[in-house]
């Protein structure tokens, strides 16, 4: 873990060194205080040369500029070094994501996905700033006061130094622990950010059910799992400081006592004493500065555990032999395909069907038989567990995914649309189409007039998830979309089972257009919608039970022509 995390310094070596040079200056100018105390209580001060009284009070000033200098760099540059380190772990988080199956999303909540994200990898980001400075600044100080506290008594010294041991070996104690009860704190922070996801993106629903205090009460229960975790990270933390806090103190007594000793028997003189308490205070600083790093490195190395845990899932892999395969033509089939996405239940089971090229075929039944699933199992978002599919006699497994989902266009019922200008939803479609294709898919979708009546056309904003536009427009929007991907396989997902009867009118208008010489797959519920379609397949509980056009499973009298009946029946 430590190499790939020291990874990220190497595109900025430049300004790491200068950074780890600048703490080197700090560290070394903290010594030239209790260097110059000495000479003048021991030498400059007696002996009244005062000309080099203020030669060396006017150095330690210069000093002290530089060191604010110095300061300044450390503080700038090692920060922009440490935001610039967070950018590319984000980046490379998110391209990640990318490449990640569609399984990973169905395990993993948005909201724990933007914490790791953006919290854990700030506090990622303060480590790999703070954290090489820290050890520099702190490791040179200690060694430097040890030398210097040396020329003065090596005794004295030591008997100072002795207290180390015990400071280590509080810190390795109670550094297990910290760590442990951070990471928890940082989960519960994940599922705060879940339960507030998930009550914005709904607070219309709750609006309209009036359900504001539900939505309180399951905040809260997050937002106290949050308290108690918290609780036990600080107690974990107390614990640590005022354990390591009584040891330093300790320090302050010890060179009280011994350090009177050595004065009253003249071991040393007063002018070395003064200084030796100074440099104390070099000394226990950056022992001080070493135990507060403990905690900002338990945050950032939970917050780096966490993002490889994102980095090492396993992402969406073609097998070595797939290859792109251009345009397909679209004839799709099912050979005895059985999946399930856990391993306790199938949602198919051994299911077999062949679509011819550029016909319609649709899927009924009802919710839970398994008709999503195999939309999704055609664009290969899933593996399947056992049994093929084939798109034009090659298996999908033997096209890479890239190159297969160009070839598929999917209009959905929850229709999802960018939080961005009408232009950019519709050239999601195809990045690359011209302005004039853009607005002919526009008039193909039924949306281009509607596009025009707005006060800035197409380059009009559209809310968050399409918020401004009615049921209705987003899904034209939509339409657009795969009509300008021109796609030779379509699959429509219950694409108009939201919509009131005169919008659904209008939808099956852009429909039909788009359905046009491409293999589509139709899942509706609304049995009206797909009695043109030249194979009807019903499925329940995974399992194909009836197969054929409308007015043979019609006369076949089984479960299609029984939904159909009492659909019918219900809209009369």
């Amino acid at each position: 873990m430590l190499k790939r995390f020291l990874a990220y310094y190497k595109p900025h070596k430049k300004i790491f060194v200068l950074d780890m040079l600048a703490a080197l200056a700090v560290s070394l100018i903290g010594i030239f205080y209790p260097i110059i105390t000495r000479s003048m209580l021991n030498d400059l001060i007696p002996n009244r040369k005062y000309n080099f009284i203020v030669i060396f009070g006017i150095s330690l000033l210069l000093l002290y500029i530089l060191r604010m200098l110095l300061n300044y760099f450390i503080q700038y540059y090692g920060h922009i070094m440490g935001v610039r380190m967070q950018a590319e772990m984000r980046s490379d988080m998110f391209r990640h994501l990318q490449t990640l199956p569609y399984g990973y999303f169905d395990n993993n909540e948005t909201g724990k996905i933007m914490t790791r994200m953006t919290s854990d990898l700030w506090e990622v980001s303060e480590l790999a700033h703070h954290g090489p400075e820290n050890i520099i600044i702190s490791t040179i100080s200690i060694i430097t006061s040890f030398i210097y506290l040396s020329t003065i008594d090596i005794w004295l010294t030591l008997i100072i130094f002795a207290c180390v041991p015990f400071l280590l070996i509080i810190s390795m104690s109670l550094r297990k622990k910290m760590r442990n009860a951070f990471k928890k704190s940082r989960e519960s922070v994940g599922e705060i950010n879940t339960a507030l996801e998930s009550s914005i993106s709904g607070i219309r629903v709750t609006k309209a059910f009036t359900n504001a205090e539900k939505e309180e009460e399951k905040f809260e229960v997050g937002n106290q799992k949050f308290v108690e975790s918290r609780k036990e990270a600080y107690h974990a933390m107390g614990l640590f400081h005022s354990s390591t806090s009584f040891v330093t103190d300790v320090f302050n007594v010890i060179i009280l006592i011994s350090g009177g000793i050595f004065l009253y028997n003249s071991r040393i003189g007063f002018g070395d004493y003064s200084a030796f308490v100074v440099s104390v205070a070099l000394f226990v600083t950056p022992i001080m500065t070493l135990i507060n790093f403990m905690e900002q490195y338990q945050n950032g190395i939970t917050g780096f555990q966490r993002f490889l845990e994102i980095i090492d899932a396993k992402p969406e892999e073609d097998e070595t032999d797939a290859a792109d395969i251009g345009t397909l033509d679209g004839e799709i089939e099912f050979k005895n395909v059985t999946y399930g996405y856990d391993d306790d239940r199938h949602v198919l089971k051994n299911v077999s069907f062949k679509i011819e090229k550029g016909k319609r075929f649709a899927l009924v039944g009802a919710s839970g038989g398994g008709k999503t699933t195999i939309c999704h199992l055609i664009p290969h978002f899933y593996h399947v567990d056992s049994g093929e599919i084939l798109i034009d006699g090659i298996p999908i497994n033997k096209m890479t995914r890239e190159s297969l989902r160009r070839n598929i266009g999917i209009v959905q019922q929850d229709v999802h649309l960018f939080n961005t200008s009408i232009r950019e939803n519709i050239l999601y479609g195809r990045l690359d189409a011209t302005e004039e294709e853009l607005i002919e898919a526009a008039k193909m979708a039924n949306i281009h007039d509607f596009i025009m009546s707005l006060e800035k056309g197409y380059e009009t904003n559209i809310g968050e998830r399409g918020v401004k536009l009615s049921g209705g427009q987003k899904q034209r929007l939509s339409i657009a979309r795969v009509f300008l991907k021109n796609p030779p396989i379509l699959i429509l997902d219950e694409a108009t089972s939201a919509l009131d009867n005169t919008t659904e009118i209008m939808i099956q208008q852009s429909l039909e257009k788009l359905c046009q010489g491409r293999t589509t797959i139709v899942v509706a519920h609304r049995l009206s919608t797909v009695k043109n379609a030249h194979e009807i397949v019903v499925i329940e509980n995974g399992v194909i039970s009836e197969q054929g056009t409308h007015d043979s499973l019609i006369a076949l009298d089984g479960r299609y022509a029984e939904l159909y009946r009492l659909q019918f029946r219900d809209e009369e």
